[in-house]
């Protein structure tokens, strides 16, 4: 009825622990295949940041040269159209961080030939091209530096006298522009800071005509001048705050006044037309074609009614304008190159009447000739200007 109880069974240590070496080797050895057979965790790449940034520099010079050499010139250096000024110079691009040179791209430079190219203001450029752009000119010239900070302590009374005696013949006034870049432009004034503008003053932008005031200057000079600039910025109306990106109507009309008599221009080097007879031809209601070459976010601005925006990058969308010898007037802000641009485009397609406005739509508008757009008003503090020099052609 009961069973048998098990009989104990004595095993020798000499025994056991040989067995439990084998058994021990063969898991290690298996786990050794299992680990050999498991592919082992890799790291992450390291990012090769000298080659993101020759990819960035090679695919913004592709958009330089579209957007920004007519002007700047083909490397940065400037001075190929309107005396627009080298991006390239050793001192600035030290100065000028890669949000400032940005910044300028995306906002331009209102009421100037520089206009803004970020889609946010209604250019072509989005923010990741703006950045390549931006890799292309970095590329020309050393990094940006930390600047010293400047501490106030210069007289803005005594900085605007300066600024008469050694600025105001290359820089202008508000109410006269001067060739040099336009130091009462509010949106320089904006992104530059003190000590950026201290930097410019000191070390001048070689190679172009801008010099270094180092030596001819004392540090109390420079310090005057550069309060004097700081202070024109709180004398701009304020900012009015971040709008939703505009846009250029599509299909507008080409044409105008169709049922009018064609216009009786009188050409100079049968090539440009003068604003005064522009300005008649639309008080006469004459049939013609006005196109702004400039980015559409100039047109948006401020334009000469019934203008379209045909921008001297995109000369595709001249299939649009009808050859049938209707006069095509081509105007920018150059005054002469991008119209100059468009103009060419069409006389390479066989149209027989074109023409670019000589004096451009800054002249136009400094003059009280009609415009339209959102800033259709002539800016404050501007007198009408004296004619642009003729171009040696």
């Amino acid at each position: 009825m009961f069973e048998r109880p098990c009989a104990r069974v004595r095993v020798s240590p000499r025994v056991v622990l040989p067995r439990l070496a084998v058994l021990f080797s063969v898991l290690t050895f298996a786990a050794g295949i299992a680990q050999a057979e498991t592919p082992a965790a890799q790291p992450p790449p390291a990012t090769d940041t000298s080659t993101a940034a020759r990819t960035g520099a090679e695919a913004g010079r592709a958009l330089y040269a579209r957007y920004c050499q007519l002007c700047h010139a083909k490397n940065g250096t400037g001075y190929a159209a309107d005396h627009a000024p080298s991006l390239v110079s050793p001192t600035f691009l030290a100065s000028a961080d890669d949000a400032f040179i940005a910044r300028g791209i995306r906002l331009g430079r209102p009421n100037t030939a520089m206009a803004a190219y970020g889609k946010s203001r209604g250019g072509p450029l989005d923010d990741a091209q703006i950045s390549a752009i931006v890799s292309f000119l970095r590329a020309q010239g050393p990094a940006a530096v930390a600047l010293p900070k400047v501490v106030r302590s210069g007289s803005a009374a005594r900085g605007a006298a300066l600024y008469r005696r050694e600025c105001e013949s290359c820089h202008g006034t508000a109410k006269q522009p001067g060739e040099a870049p336009q130091l009462h432009n509010a949106e320089f004034l904006a992104a530059a800071s003190p000590a950026f503008v201290r930097h410019a003053i000191v070390h001048g932008r070689p190679p172009t005509r801008m010099p270094a005031f180092e030596r001819r200057l004392d540090g109390g000079q420079i310090d005057d001048l550069v309060a004097w600039i700081s202070s024109l910025r709180a004398a701009m109306p304020p900012d009015p705050g971040k709008k939703p990106a505009p846009v250029v109507p599509d299909a507008l009309p080409l044409v105008l006044n169709p049922g009018g008599k064609a216009p009786e221009f009188r050409m100079r080097e049968d090539r440009f037309v003068s604003a005064e007879q522009l300005e008649l031809a639309l008080r006469e209601g004459r049939r013609m074609i006005i196109i702004d070459a400039r980015s559409p976010s100039d047109w948006i601005q401020f334009h000469i009614p019934g203008a379209v925006p045909i921008p001297y990058y995109d000369t595709a969308k001249l299939d649009r304008v009808p050859n049938d010898g209707t006069w095509v007037i081509a105007y920018c802000a150059c005054p002469h190159h991008a119209s100059g641009e468009v103009v060419d485009a069409l006389r390479r397609r066989g149209y027989p009447h074109t023409a670019v406005l000589d004096e451009g739509i800054l002249y136009w508008r400094r003059t009280g000739y009609p415009l339209a757009g959102e800033a259709a008003a002539p800016p404050p503090n501007v007198t009408p200007a004296a004619k642009p020099p003729a171009p040696s052609r």
